[in-house]
């Protein structure tokens, strides 16, 4: 495959240096393999958004400037409720602009919003209530672009330029999201679509959702539901053409193999707007193993989704 000319080219930005990323880097060689992002999102349907400007270490929360009192008890009761916790700051890191606010973010169907806060101290996250019952709710669609280049490097180097040009009223730089490989990685939130492989600046991915749609070219997956379920819906839309935010919610997922075998299958049917659409999904590992992010000790295998609609086409 022949990466873009301009993949690999880093966008001049103050405080990041102009030039090339290293043709070694995971989101170069993932670009070069045609590894595909698709069922990748993560299985998270709420998050905890936390402004902390100033850097981050491989592990955010507790290496950051957050409270280190507080920040291993607001870990464990966001694992206890199931609670995704993100750092966020403005793109530019610009310290002076911070007001220490923090949004809770529900993603479930159905459910769909954000409402933002300010802290007067870290300590009061952990006792706030995680429910859409104090804030103010958002106006719009929220962009986070993963710039976590404490986790890994391509993330920095790829997500920071986005987000300092990525035409939105709501744009942040937040901590890991998954999958480095697929830099530049943007959630929009409150729905939780995970993009990856971003060009440019953005402005496609943000027209669609400006219009209530997908942008399918870069979709990764909806947040929360599970890959077999991402992989169906990616192929779905694309031969429905149906790219509405909400179009083709799962109605059923039965598996028809072992789990945890190399070859797994799936019976996915998905609510199409004149009745099911009915799709069997296969997921093996890809041919080649490699280094999925640029920190990997070791080569792995990542898993390619195969996805045939047997009706409601």
């Amino acid at each position: 495959m022949t990466v873009p000319a301009d993949f690999c080219r880093v966008p001049e930005a103050p405080g990041l240096p102009a030039g090339r990323l290293d043709a070694g880097r995971c989101s170069v060689q993932a670009l070069v393999r045609g590894d595909s992002g698709v069922g990748t999102a993560s299985p998270a349907q709420r998050w905890l958004l936390v402004e902390q400007p100033g850097p981050w270490g491989i592990d955010a929360l507790t290496q950051s400037r957050f409270d280190p009192a507080v920040a291993p008890r607001l870990a464990h009761r966001a694992r206890a409720e199931g609670v995704r916790v993100l750092l966020i700051r403005r793109p530019g890191d610009r310290l002076a602009d911070s007001r220490r606010r923090w949004a809770y973010v529900d993603g479930r169907p159905g459910a769909e919003n954000m409402w933002w806060s300010v802290r007067g101290s870290d300590a009061e996250l952990v006792d706030a209530p995680w429910d859409g019952s104090v804030g103010e709710p958002a106006d719009g669609p929220v962009y986070l672009v993963c710039a976590h280049g404490g986790h890994d490097a391509c993330c920095a180097l790829r997500g920071r330029p986005l987000a300092r040009r990525m035409p939105a009223d709501d744009v942040w730089e937040c901590s890991h999201l998954g999958g480095c490989r697929f830099a530049s990685n943007v959630l929009v939130l409150p729905h939780g679509f995970y993009y990856g492989q971003v060009p440019d600046d953005g402005a496609e991915l943000v027209t669609a959702h400006a219009r209530g749609r997908v942008a399918l070219p870069w979709l990764r997956g909806r947040s929360g539901w599970p890959a077999p379920v991402q992989a169906a819906q990616q192929t779905a839309r694309g031969e429905l053409s149906l790219l509405g935010v909400d179009d083709l919610p799962p109605r059923d997922i039965r598996r028809l193999s072992l789990a945890g075998g190399e070859v797994e299958r799936w019976v996915v049917t998905l609510a199409g707007p004149d009745g099911d659409v009915v799709t069997e999904v296969e997921s093996r590992p890809s041919e080649e193993a490699a280094r999925l992010t640029c920190r990997a000790v070791h080569e792995a295998h990542g898993r390619t989704w195969h996805v045939r609609l047997l009706s409601g086409v």
